[in-house]
This record gives C-alpha cells, sequence and structure tokens, in this order.
C-alpha cells in the first residue's frame, strides 16, 4: 500500500510561484512512477507532470500547457515528489493531485488532492 499526502497549496497572484510536495508511505516508491495531475473547476482531470524513478533523477515528461513553467522532481531518499510551478496563471487554477504508479503491476494510488488559485 501506498499513502500520497500533498501539501503547498494556496492562493498565489498571476506571475508568482508555489512548490508542491508530496509525501508517500510505503516501501515502493523507488518503483514508481510519480506523477501530477490536476482538475480545474469544471474541467476533467488532466496530466500536469511525471517522472520516473531513475536513479540518475528520472525522465520526465510534461504537459505542453506547463512547460517551461512547471518542474518535477523526486528525492528517493525522502519518498518525495515536487512540483515547482513558476510564473503562475488564472488557468492553472486547480486541485492539483499526487499520483503513484507501481511499475511492476500498474497500480495506481492516489492523494486527497490540495488546491491551487492563482488570482489578484
Amino acid at each position: 500500500q501506498v499513502q500520497l499526502v500533498e501539501s503547498g497549496g494556496g492562493l498565489v497572484q498571476p506571475g508568482g510561484s508555489l512548490r508542491l510536495s508530496c509525501a508517500a508511505s510505503g516501501s515502493i516508491f523507488s518503483s514508481t512512477v510519480m506523477g501530477w495531475y490536476r482538475q480545474g473547476p469544471g474541467k476533467q482531470r488532466e496530466l500536469v507532470a511525471t517522472i520516473t524513478s531513475g536513479g540518475s533523477g528520472g525522465n520526465t515528461n510534461y504537459a505542453d500547457s506547463v512547460k517551461g513553467r512547471f518542474t518535477i522532481s523526486r528525492d528517493n531518499a525522502k519518498n518525495t515528489v515536487y512540483l515547482q510551478m513558476n510564473s503562475l496563471k488564472p488557468e492553472d487554477t486547480a486541485v492539483y493531485y499526487c499520483n503513484a504508479r507501481y511499475v511492476y503491476t500498474n497500480r495506481q494510488y492516489w492523494g486527497q488532492g490540495t488546491q491551487v488559485t492563482v488570482s489578484s
């Protein structure tokens, strides 16, 4: 079992920055693909970024809408994945969810979500 707990959300002005964290329990963190998803008001949940479990920091993938502004990273020693969000826009407003996919079974785990609001 894996439990995911997100933190770091909040209210920020357009152009500002936030850093989300997702702490994972369990012993399989180093064998997971970690990701961040978001669900805006009236929208479907969408992929924001993923990072594999590679020893050199992992391979990353980003939605086109966040490329160049968001950076996903992970610290396997701390069982934590991060999402650094810069140059935030009002359209980034959403509940952000942490996701873990265990590579050997493809079983997925979700956090409870953290609200990010970008508004002046």
